[in-house]
């Protein structure tokens, strides 16, 4: 079960937050808003292909090597 706890003396607006980043970072928000409507076969793919776009954009970023280490072993 998702949830926070309130601590003692917090306000509910910050407990509030924290419960839907939790939320948003595990991608639950974004699941009932795509359940909450019929989603055509195309609209299926291209929400595969957008997500699949940013899984690699941020594979290539990471894996890289950065042109500073590309010219330290060119030199060698």
């Amino acid at each position: 079960m998702r949830g926070v706890t309130v601590k003692k003396g917090e306000p509910v607006d910050r407990a509030l937050k924290r419960l839907k980043s939790k939320l948003d970072t595990e991608g639950i928000l974004e699941e009932m808003r795509r359940r909450r409507a019929f989603e055509t076969p195309t609209e299926r793919r291209q929400r595969k292909l957008r997500t699949a776009s940013k899984r690699n954009k941020m594979r290539w970023r990471f894996n890289t090597p950065a042109p500073a280490a590309e010219a330290e072993t060119a030199a060698e």
